[in-house]
């Protein structure tokens, strides 16, 4: 089936912000005298929520996570009020699905606030036509339910969505919800795990660029 749709993560994919979430969940960490685990980074990326909740919990020691995870947004909010690091590739890619009129759609776990904070000021606003948070829907990644509801957004079944991903969270919700699955490692390279998941692993979006034209027709 020919895809219509692109639907893209943002953290580690479509700006370099990974690396900021790791040295503020240590700064958190730090502060409270506790040494996480070397499981943490995976485990934690790419999720929200309920399950990023449980994961803080489990990793920090703690009953309740939900105070943590939120000084980790606010602090996060402050970095990026600065600057928006973009990934190599953002522009080629968006141009080149614009020019060849693919809909495209972020969907996040962060708040609808940063994901359209950050989009805005790195001037990629045009390029997309739906947005969906992780707060919007009932079981965040690695959960079906945010590439499900954004494929639906944007008028087109799963299967007929790429979904560009950078977290073994991301790709199983994207799997799950029968999209077609690019991975794009950032901070973790691809465990011999999720390799049954993924219709391709780029090394970043102009590698990808070439890869997927296949699955639109191109």
């Amino acid at each position: 089936m020919k895809c219509r749709g692109a639907i893209f993560d943002m953290d580690g994919v479509l700006f370099d912000t990974e690396r900021i979430y790791q040295k503020i969940w240590r700064q958190i960490a730090n502060e409270n005298g506790i040494e996480l685990g070397t499981g943490f980074l995976r485990a934690i990326s790419g999720t929200n929520g309920t399950y990023m909740r449980q994961v803080i919990e489990r990793y920090y020691h703690v009953s309740d996570g939900t105070d943590i995870m939120e000084e980790c947004r606010k602090r996060m909010r402050k970095e990026l009020s600065v600057c928006v690091p973009m990934k190599k590739g953002v522009p080629e890619i968006l141009e080149f699905f614009q020019k060849n009129e693919i809909c495209m759609a972020v969907a996040s776990s962060s708040s609808m606030q940063q994901i359209k904070g950050n989009i805005e000021k790195a001037g990629l606003s045009d390029y997309f036509s739906e947005f969906v948070s992780g707060e919007e829907v009932k079981h965040g990644k690695p959960a079906p339910d945010i590439f499900l509801y954004a494929a639906d957004k944007l008028g087109c079944m799963p299967e007929e969505c790429v979904v560009f991903e950078d977290s073994e969270n991301g790709i199983k919700a994207g799997y799950t919800a029968e999209c077609k699955t690019v991975m794009i490692p950032d901070l973790i390279e691809a465990s011999p795990a999720i390799l049954p998941y993924c219709r391709k692993i780029c090394r970043d979006l102009l590698q990808a660029k070439k890869e997927v034209r296949e699955y639109f027709g191109m």
